[in-house]
């Protein structure tokens, strides 16, 4: 009986120390602090403006001149008359930002002589005057506007849009005179020749 007494003691020390102890906290994690090192600074990517497919708006002849050449835009757009006592080149090839049916980038240049509104209808007309304009990019144009003096085509598919040519236009090449179009709105007032 002494041994019975002495398990009952035992199991019933062994529940009374089980119900009183909690059991341990499970330990809480420490804060982690960031490093205390500063991060590398990240240089954005070198990004070069694609000014093949730009568009220049021109309210001088210094920026009208610019936007001509070789390094300036696709598309010049005037805002008024413009007039040079000097000879001007439209130079260089030049994209427009769209794609042919093949996928290839089209090349373009616009000497755009017009504003427009939303709906793409011209609201203004303006001159270019020069002794001399000479085209050497390839699939250029000159729309909406009047041009005065004398244009030599040395470039393929030049054309008149919606345009006037109040003096002679002379081609450079055979190829140059054989690709010129110019729509039903457009006139030239003086001749058409190849003139090499």
């Amino acid at each position: 009986m002494k041994i019975r007494v002495l398990l009952l003691t035992f199991v019933l020390l062994i529940s009374l120390l089980a119900g009183c102890t909690q059991p341990a906290p499970a330990p809480t994690p420490e804060p982690t602090t960031p490093p205390t090192t500063t991060p590398e600074p990240t240089t954005p990517p070198e990004t070069t403006p694609d000014v093949t497919t730009t568009a220049s708006i021109v309210d001088n002849e210094a920026a009208f001149e610019k936007a001509m050449s070789n390094t300036g835009t696709w598309i010049i757009c005037a805002l008024k008359d413009f007039s040079f006592d000097k000879a001007l080149v439209l130079d260089g090839e030049f994209k427009n930002g769209k794609k042919d049916e093949a996928g290839k980038d089209i090349i373009q240049r616009k000497i755009a002589l017009y504003e427009q509104d939303e709906d793409r209808k011209v609201t203004a007309r303006y001159t270019l005057t020069a002794p001399k304009l000479t085209i050497n990019s390839l699939n250029a144009r000159i729309q909406s506007g009047t041009f005065k003096g004398d244009l030599y085509v040395s470039a393929d598919n030049f054309e008149l849009v919606d345009a006037t040519v109040e003096g002679n236009v002379y081609f450079t090449t055979d190829t140059a005179k054989s690709t010129f179009k110019m729509d039903e709105k457009s006139k030239v007032t003086g001749k058409q020749e190849v003139k090499k």
